[in-house]
């Protein structure tokens, strides 16, 4: 250690000044300069592929989504029925199924 205080391989500090070896510095600037940015060669790469194989459940779900999705949503034979019982006066709803349809449909749940 010096006279002054603080003293290391790099600097040193004398009288609240701080002095920088010559040499340290020297050794510094030559490691940046030898670590300088370097080109990379050229490598061989082969192009990959990808591949996807889709497994037979996939499959049938593919078909099973696309029929129902041609399928419609009303169900004619049952409206027709329906209507039928109407205009005969033979359509009978049941207070209580209908308190519970619609209850459930404001709660979200059935009951």
């Amino acid at each position: 250690m010096s006279a002054c205080g603080i003293d290391s391989r790099l600097f040193s500090i004398c009288k609240g000044v701080i002095h920088m070896r010559i040499d340290a510095f020297n050794q510094v600037s030559q490691l940046y300069r030898t670590n300088g940015t370097k080109k990379a060669g050229k490598t061989n790469t082969t192009a990959a592929t990808d591949k996807v194989e889709i497994s037979q459940i996939g499959k049938d779900f593919q078909v099973a989504k696309q029929a129902v999705s041609q399928a419609s949503d009303i169900r004619e034979d049952r409206v027709n029925a329906i209507r039928e019982q109407m205009n005969n006066g033979t359509y009978n709803v049941s207070m209580e199924d209908l308190a519970d349809k619609l209850l459930g449909n404001y709660y979200g749940r059935a009951i």
